[in-house]
């Protein structure tokens, strides 16, 4: 199995704790992986992003080519639309439909969701809301992931005892929390 991600999202919206769990989940199934991170700018609400690449044979770099990601999970839909163009044919793309305008500029939303719309393998919803719906409004990423688990080849049992030993140290109420919207997100996938 071999799976190529590429996580983006803005400064504080929990991209790199994706790539944690997701890293954490490959490696306890002894699989090997590779990530690089960019976040230069994400104290500023700046793009973050990550390519993580998961695999049951080595690995020789941890740079996903142009064309070649299995998966764009995004945290709002203008950072899924910027790294599309790093998608697979066959890849999918899993976006939260609430924008982070955090540019005067920021593009109409509604020709961003038909270009997204136009890919092949789209799951774009209103994560935000549903975590609002569910008191977990600080779960965002988890439901995002959750609703990515099918295209990972991950199942949530996994990525929920991933989820326990990443976010451990910060109590029992976050663990749970956080299963609960793992386990939302793998319920807008089916």
């Amino acid at each position: 199995m071999k799976r190529d991600i590429v996580l983006a999202g803005v400064g504080g919206q929990g991209i790199l704790s994706i790539a944690t769990i997701i890293g954490d989940a490959a490696m306890k199934k002894g699989m090997y992986i590779k990530q690089a991170e960019v976040h230069g700018m994400s104290q500023r609400g700046g793009d973050v992003h990550s390519h993580l690449r998961i695999s049951s044979e080595p690995i020789c770099s941890d740079l996903i080519p142009r064309g070649c990601a299995d998966i764009v999970i995004s945290m709002e839909p203008m950072e899924a639309l910027r790294y599309k163009p790093m998608l697979a044919p066959d890849g999918w793309i899993v976006t939260a439909s609430s924008p982070f305008v955090n540019i005067p500029n920021y593009p109409d939303i509604e020709a961003i969701y038909a270009e997204l719309k136009a890919v092949g393998n789209v799951r774009l919803f209103d994560a935000e809301q549903l975590a609002k719906e569910n008191q977990m409004s600080r779960s965002v990423n988890m439901i995002l992931l959750g609703a990515a688990s099918h295209a990972l080849g991950l199942d949530i049992a996994t990525l929920s005892e991933s989820v326990a030993r990443v976010f451990g140290k910060k109590g029992e109420d976050i663990v749970n929390m956080n299963v609960k919207a793992l386990e939302l997100g793998a319920k807008c996938s089916q």
